[in-house]
């Protein structure tokens, strides 16, 4: 009695992973642009980046795959989200602690760089168009954009404070920008 329970179940739970996998997400096969968290920790300071990593694949990138002067879901599948436990200011603007999701607009010398407070299920709709709502950005900067002398297959997002000047950076291509982040000090 206890084998034929156990092998009832046994087929559901099989049967649940395949039907999940066939329409939602092959979970036996890798995905095209893997997902990934890249974390910066620093004191009591803590941030957190969650994005999906497309590769060039011997693409044209910018100007290209990724059309200059649209909005950009900063990655590939999901919205791409920043976190910061601690308020920052981005080039004299506040942004709160709290979550957000993360924009661009790729150009050629520079990126417009917006932070949402709208979460998105998804990074773009059925007709493949940014789900970005303008209407909650709370931060809207331009940054410079960086030509680099190697190729960054897959895009990167990476936090940087090598030089004690913490910035979020992002590079795929031979393209890099580096969003200056300075974190307010708690008022005591």
């Amino acid at each position: 009695m206890f084998l034929k329970r156990l092998l009832i179940f046994l087929s559901v739970v099989a049967l649940g992973l395949f039907l999940y996998s066939t329409f939602v997400e092959n979970i036996f096969s890798p995905r095209l642009s893997p997902k990934d968290t890249v974390e910066f920790k620093l004191n009591d300071l803590k941030l957190e980046v969650f994005y999906n990593r497309p590769s060039k694949k011997g693409r044209d990138v910018f100007g290209a795959l990724v059309p200059f002067n649209k909005v950009w879901r900063t990655g590939a599948n999901e919205a791409t989200t920043f976190e910061s436990n601690k308020d920052l200011m981005i080039k004299g603007i506040f942004l709160p602690k709290g979550k957000y999701t993360l924009w661009t607009v790729p150009k050629d010398s520079t990126w417009n760089v917006m932070f949402n407070k709208k979460q998105y299920d998804w990074g773009v709709d059925e007709e493949m168009q940014p789900m970005w709502d303008p209407n909650h950005d709370l931060l809207e900067i331009d940054v410079p954009v960086e030509k680099l002398d190697t190729t960054v297959e897959q895009f990167t997002i990476a936090f940087d404070n090598s030089t004690d000047n913490l910035h979020l950076t992002m590079a795929w291509d031979n393209t890099k920008i580096a969003v200056p982040l300075k974190v307010i000090k708690d008022q005591k």
